[in-house]
């Protein structure tokens, strides 16, 4: 049996015993929603537009933050493994920021930004910033002494020739898992954002879902964010992580 056959039949006989369940004990929909109920609101939601909006939104607030935090995270990253200095000033800042939640930034955006787009990305970079700094880090740290060597040797020098050519693409096996991680930690930060932030997108729709008393609507804006995610780790991020394993011996080549 295919590894995406056994999936589907897990799946199928999850929402079975979901749906079996919901019928026998008799749940209040407002406390919990059927398979059935779950499944209307998702599809009529995507009918109407209002679910398809919310996911456009979000995906376009999400992917601006990601961008800007493997920029900044990555740059960081090669300034703390260059400069000794830096790392144990800025580095250890930055290890301890990476344990304060985003979501805590939120009041000073609200306060700096209002209740906006730009407070939600900027609270989503940050979630994401940190992480990607310290795996960007490591990566470099990580490149063989030779690599760089070898590469001044051949002229390519010591600034930012260095960086595009040699330490970035050497450290891609490092930074592959840390983009795996913030794009993990981007999407926290972004539900939570949008939760209190004014606009059209997945978190507002958790928020008015639980105005309403509509669980069915709150579980279709989960089943929304975790397909999504499912989607972007197994058919990008985990295939650019495979191909970039094999690129440099890490990992047998899958038939």
């Amino acid at each position: 049996m295919s590894t995406a056959l056994r999936r589907t039949l897990f799946l199928a006989i999850l929402i079975l015993a979901w749906e079996a369940a919901y019928r026998l004990i008799g749940w209040p929909s407002w406390k919990f929603p059927s398979a059935l109920q779950t499944f209307e609101t998702l599809y009529y939601g995507f009918v109407d537009g209002n679910l398809l909006e919310a996911t456009y939104q979000s995906m376009k607030r999400l992917l601006t933050a990601f961008v800007i935090s493997i920029f900044i995270g990555t740059v960081l990253g090669f300034l703390f493994a260059r400069y000794r200095w830096l790392d144990e000033t800025l580095g250890f800042l930055v290890v301890a920021l990476q344990t304060v939640p985003s979501i805590a930034w939120l009041p000073f955006a609200i306060i700096w930004f209002g209740l906006s787009d730009t407070s939600v990305i900027f609270i989503t970079a940050l979630g994401a910033t940190w992480t990607m700094a310290m795996s960007s880090r490591t990566g470099i740290i990580n490149i063989p002494p030779i690599y760089t060597k070898a590469a001044q040797t051949l002229g390519t020098g010591t600034g930012f020739r260095m960086f595009f050519q040699i330490m970035v693409p050497a450290s891609f096996p490092h930074l592959i898992t840390g983009v795996r991680v913030a794009w993990a930690f981007a999407w926290r930060a972004l539900v939570a954002g949008e939760l209190i932030a004014r606009g059209v997108g997945l978190g507002q729709n958790l928020q008015a879902g639980r105005d309403l008393g509509d669980t069915a609507l709150i579980l279709s804006v989960v089943f929304i964010i975790g397909i999504l995610g499912t989607i972007s780790d197994h058919f990008c991020f985990k295939k650019l992580e495979e191909k970039i394993l094999v690129r440099y011996g890490l990992a047998g080549v899958k038939k």
